[in-house]
This record gives structure tokens, C-alpha cells and sequence, in this order.
């Protein structure tokens, strides 16, 4: 949907190379002494700068100090109106001046430590008012700018520069006072103080990061006629300067009711960004569709009441909500059903087929054994917890548990020892990861075995030969489908489709649950806590309690054609009517309208 309103001018990001350390300047400093001796509190009166090729350069050249002094009182009205910040220290004449005669806060970008050493101005950065930002590159200084800035009201930066080191080093201290002038022009939080949530439908700024289902909910918005617009970055980008331009820029051109991303995909640890969405009243809405205590582990510091959690998993709604996030609901998954949908042709479904997707029962996905290797050999674990994971995994598929981490603290309480002493939140969550995937294999294993009386097709990851490896059942493999080209035409080829949760989700139903009625076939799934409120039992879905019941189900079902007829129509009819993509985005958007409106 097109949008008629004038936009702002976007703030403007000048100097590209912003990663890149500029090139080394080797010189010495040398002090040039006034009338009296210098300290901290008296520094020299200049500083000489002797170049490797004999070159040299002054400071300030005479009256150095005074010279200095006038700098600052040129901009006497900075405080007032934003944030100083001081490129290049110099004497520490400056500086100290801004501290006599303000209350702070101050930067300082400078990273000459030669001159620092000569002129003993590194001994105010002492002072709790300074902030002294040595980074070697443009981007880390704007980075730790952007994050004093957050801390200090969101004024605007008001860059003095010492002209010296723009010529010393201007690949650093150009490219820093560019990058600070443009920001400077712009009143952001004024511009960004417009009402929100107020009307439907809602503009939205989505965060991507290419998550698979940023596509669903785009095409949703588009049927729906809600405007939107997509911020596209890297993880590497979220939380820094540039980043923080972008979204700034949507911000005043796009002026959008909410930000909303998929499993915190742009949220950053630091709190960048949700200090800057707090500063511009501009609420987050954070739809899970993966186990959100797997994800929010490390941002246990960014509970605010700017930001709305959706799960996809009725059980986790308690959970988040004693983590202190204010509003908390639950939002299942759905399906796309201009994407799924029954085959058009000849009622023989299956007669358009390739004959490799031709099966009476089938099964779609992963075998989890290189995905478990792989985390475990990332943790690097401490020998006891590699000996122990197989049985926690074990006992923890078997627990009603929804936490790796309580399992492991009530029923393993020697192996949570070493659990808590890991160095790292990365570690604890790798384990519990490993963990939680392990028990996934073990039980997918028990699962799939179940049907291989019934030469099912298998379609997957490679390592299924590995883990069925010395069955005498004839069972079909083949390699992993594209979910949004292939599993819509795959989907029909089955006079079954067989499916089993991630241990992930122990009371939610998975994608496939949609998906598979929503093409119009029949489904046989593992029975989930909220399954009975998505489908009616027997008449809309087939769900088998424990893995034992699945040979007689699908000896059943694939003897009876009008049962399974009948319940897959029952199914999509449902889906149609309850479990769509644009139903979903409608209640996420009323929602936020009515916690924010």
C-alpha cells in the first residue's frame, strides 16, 4: 500500500569505510613548555608533533593554551542544546573549561596517545562526567557515541573539533565529525513524538533479517491493505551506528504505529534499540515462533513495557511473563492458503506427481544428528556434561518439563553445576540447545521407526541412512524439500502424511499442522496440550499419544480412503476459517492497537 503523506528528509550518513582502521601515522609528541611548569592542571603550551620522515607539525602553534580556551567559549551554548563532544582532546584545555563551567556529560574521541602522554590529558577522563572514546576505527567511536547518547536523553551530539587531528588523521576524525554534524541538524525525538496506535489499520516497520516467515507476513499485510516497510540488515549491523541511522530514517520518513520482527531478530543485547524505540514511544511487537527461553536468554536486562511478546506456545505465556515482560500472548501459528492449497487438475490427485514424491505414507524432516554434533562440538563442554547429555536428553523428552535448564536443576543437579559455572550465557545456551535437539532425534527416532513397516518416503537431511541404518524395513530417502517451492506440490503426493513435534514445543503444534490440511490432505500428528483447541479431535485431526499407536493408525487409515477424506476436508475447512496468516497478523495488530492505542 502506497503511502501520500510528505516524508522527511532522512538523515543523511555521510563517509562509507566507517569498519576500516585508518592507516598508521607514526610520530612522536613532544611537550612545548610556557612560562611555568605544566601538570594535569597546568598543561605545556603546545605540543610538537615529529613525524618518522623529520615533518613537523604544533598543536596549536603560540598561545597555544588561550587559543584553546577560545574554542570552547566559541560554543558556550552547546551544553544547553545537546550533547559536547570534544573531537580530539588537545592540552586538556578545552575539556577542562567545559567541566568548570557545565555539569557535563562530555565526550572525547581522541586516540593519540603520544600527545595524551605529553600533555597528562588522559587524567581527566577520571572525572565520571567524561567519557573517553579511543576506538580505533569511525565505527566504533560513532558505536560508543550512539550508546552515551541513548544514556543521556537522546540530545543531539554537538561535535568541537581540534583542527590538528583533523589533519593528523582525517580518515578517522573527518569521517567521525561528518557522521555527527549530519545527526546534529535533525530534532529526532521532536519529529518522532507523533501519535501511534491510534487507527486501523497500523503502519508497520518490519525487521528482517530474510527469516522465512517475514514472506507470510508480508503477503498478509499486502491482502490486508496495511502499510508497511521492510528494514533489511545483517546481525552483524544490528545495535550500530548505521543500523541506528536506518532505523532512525524509517522512523521520520515512514512514521510507523509499531516495530514488528520475528524471535527478537534486531533486538541487540546492548539495548540500542529498544532504548531508542522507548525514546520515540514507538512500540515492539516480538512474535516466537521458536522456544523464546532458547532466544531471550541473553536479553534478560531488555524487559520494558514498550515491548509486547506473542508466542506461538500457549505454555510459555506464565513463563515470560515472571521474566517480567508486561504484555505476553499467546499467537499460534497458521498457514499461508494462497500457497497451500489443494492441487487444481483431475480428482486422481497424485496423477500430476513426480513418481520420486509418489508415497502411501511420507515424512518431512530433519534428522537432528549433525545438527546435535555440531552444537556440541561449538560448547566445547567440560567432560561431565558430555557424558551426561544423551540421558538428560532422554529425561527431559520424557518430563512434561518445558526448561532444559530447570530439568537439568531439579533431576541432574551435578550436571547443573557445571551448566551454571560455564563462562558464558553463548555456552549455557548451546547446551541447552544441544539438549533439546537431542531429545528431538531421540524421539523423531522412535517416531519414524514406527512407520517403516509401511515403506514410507523420507524426505530430509543425508544422515536418515545413518539412523536407520540395519533395518531390515524397505523405507525411500530423499534430500531436503524447499519449503515454499516443493512442499505444496509434495504435500498431495501422500495418501498420508506423518508428522512429529520438535521437543522445542512440547504443548504447541507445528507449521505442518496447518500446512498439510490446508493443501487438503490428511494428516496423522503427535497429540499436543493445545491441539484440542486448534482442531476437534478425531473429526479434524488424527493425533497419536505415544509412539506405539502409530502402526495401528496408519494401517487404519490407509485402509479406509472416505475416513481420511472426510477428516482432511473437516481439517481445511477449519484452517480456512480459524488459521490463516492475515487472521493471525489482524488479532497481533488489534492487539498492539489496544495495549498501546
Amino acid at each position: 500500500m502506497t503511502d501520500a503523506r510528505q516524508s522527511p528528509p532522512s538523515i543523511p550518513t555521510p563517509a562509507s569505510g566507517l569498519d576500516t582502521p585508518p592507516r598508521p601515522i607514526t610520530y612522536r609528541a613532544e611537550a612545548v613548555p610556557g612560562g611555568s611548569e605544566f601538570s594535569s592542571a597546568s598543561p605545556p603550551e603546545d605540543v610538537l608533533i615529529v613525524f618518522d620522515s623529520g615533518r613537523k607539525w604544533r598543536l596549536w602553534g603560540r598561545d597555544g593554551r588561550q587559543r584553546e580556551e577560545e574554542l570552547v567559549k566559541k560554543a558556550r551554548d552547546i551544553p544547553s542544546h545537546g550533547l559536547p563532544v570534544l573531537l580530539g582532546c588537545g592540552l586538556g584545555v578545552a575539556l577542562r573549561e567545559l567541566l568548570r563551567t557545565t555539569s557535563g556529560p562530555v565526550a572525547v574521541v581522541d586516540k593519540e596517545t603520544a600527545i595524551q602522554t605529553v600533555t597528562g590529558s588522559r587524567d581527566l577522563a577520571g572525572d565520571p562526567r567524561v567519557i573517553w572514546v579511543d576506538a580505533p576505527t569511525p565505527m566504533e567511536a560513532l558505536d560508543a557515541l550512539t550508546r552515551w547518547q541513548m544514556d543521556h536523553g537522546g540530545l543531539p551530539l554537538r561535535p568541537l573539533l581540534m583542527p590538528l587531528y583533523a589533519r593528523l588523521d582525517p580518515e578517522h576524525y573527518k569521517v567521525v565529525l561528518a557522521h555527527l554534524e549530519a545527526s546534529s541538524r535533525f530534532d529526532i525525538w521532536a519529529r518522532a513524538a507523533y501519535s501511534k496506535c491510534r487507527a486501523w489499520p497500523p503502519r508497520v516497520l518490519l525487521l528482517t533479517s530474510q527469516y522465512f516467515l517475514l514472506g507470510e507476513v508480508i503477503g498478509a499485510f499486502q491482502r490486508m491493505d496495511v502499510p508497511h516497510r521492510l528494514l533489511e540488515f545483517t546481525a552483524r549491523e544490528t545495535g550500530r551506528t548505521e543500523f541506528v541511522q536506518d532505523l532512525l530514517t524509517a522512523i521520520l520518513e515512514f512514521k510507523p504505529d509499531l516495530v514488528l520482527t520475528i524471535n527478537h531478530l534486531g533486538v541487540d543485547r546492548e539495548g540500542v534499540l529498544m532504548e531508542l524505540l522507548e525514546k520515540c514511544r514507538l512500540p515492539l511487537a516480538s512474535w516466537f515462533v521458536d522456544n523464546p527461553h532458547l532466544v531471550l536468554y541473553v536479553y534478560t536486562r531488555l524487559v520494558t513495557p514498550w515491548t509486547t511478546i506473542f508466542t506461538w506456545d500457549a505454555d510459555n505465556v506464565d513463563s515470560l511473563r515472571a521474566m517480567g515482560f508486561e504484555h505476553v500472548h499467546y499467537l499460534p501459528l497458521g498457514t499461508d492458503i494462497h500457497r497451500f492449497r489443494p492441487p487444481s487438475g483431475p480428482a486422481n490427485r497424485s496423477a500430476n506427481c513426480p513418481d520420486p514424491w509418489r508415497a502411501r505414507v511420507s515424512f518431512v524432516g530433519n534428522s537432528m544428528l549433525a545438527k546435535v554434533a555440531a552444537r556440541l562440538k561449538a560448547g566445547r563442554f567440560p567432560r561431565p556434561m558430555l557424558q551426561a547429555y544423551r540421558e538428560v536428553a532422554r529425561s527431559f523428552g520424557d518430563s512434561a518439563d518445558d526448561s532444559v535448564r530447570e530439568h537439568l536443576r531439579i533431576v541432574f543437579p551435578e550436571v547443573y553445576q557445571c551448566f551454571d559455572a560455564l563462562p558464558s550465557v553463548e555456552e549455557r545456551l548451546a547446551f541447552e540447545t544441544a539438549v533439546t535437539w537431542e531429545a528431538t532425534r531421540l524421539y523423531r527416532n522412535r517416531c519414524v521407526r514406527r512407520i517403516l513397516p509401511f515403506q514410507p518416503l523420507i524426505a530430509g537431511d543425508k544422515y536418515w541412512k545413518i539412523a536407520l541404518r540395519g533395518r531390515p524395513e524397505a523405507w525411500r530417502w530423499h534430500p531436503e524439500l524447499s519449503y515454499y517451492s516443493d512442499l505444496p506440490l509434495f504435500y498431495p503426493c501422500s495418501e498420508i502424511n506423518f508428522n512429529c513435534t520438535s521437543m522445542q514445543m512440547k504443548g504447541a503444534v507445528n507449521q505442518r499442522v496447518f500446512d498439510v490440511p490446508a493443501c487438503g490432505q490428511f494428516l496423522i500428528t503427535d497429540q499436543r496440550r493445545q491441539m484440542d483447541e486448534l482442531f476437534e479431535p478425531g473429526r479434524e485431526v488424527v493425533a497419536y499419544a505415544n509412539p506405539e499407536e502409530i502402526p495401528d493408525l496408519i494401517d487404519f487409515y490407509l485402509r479406509h480412503s472416505q475416513a481420511r477424506e472426510k477428516i482432511a476436508q473437516a481439517a481445511r475447512k477449519r484452517v480456512l476459517r480459524e488459521h490463516t496468516y492475515d487472521l493471525r497478523m489482524t488479532s497481533l495488530l488489534k492487539t498492539m492497537l489496544a495495549v498501546y492505542g
